[in-house]
């Protein structure tokens, strides 16, 4: 049997006097779960600030696999190692 969801990943992003932050959100429908990332532009070097919101979303984004993969694994040893 088919099995077809639609995930959807909002991604906020917030720029402050060189250091750009990224919240990228994931929601299951019910749960959510976010990721955090930070970028900080060196200060002798020029001001592009598609760069700094390319680092600081890769690295929400990233955060916010690794918590979906911890909740993967949580579940799969719920399963595995079902409680009494």
């Amino acid at each position: 049997m088919a099995h077809t969801q639609d995930w959807k990943v909002r991604l906020h992003l917030f720029e402050d006097e060189g250091t750009t932050k990224a919240r990228a959100v994931l929601d299951l429908g019910g749960t959510e779960i976010s990721g955090q990332g930070v970028a900080r532009r060196n200060p002798h070097d020029r001001d592009v600030p598609e760069i700094g919101d390319e680092l600081a979303a890769g690295r929400a984004m990233n955060d916010l696999a690794q918590k979906l993969l911890t909740v993967a694994r949580t579940d799969i040893e719920g399963v595995a190692h079902p409680g009494p």
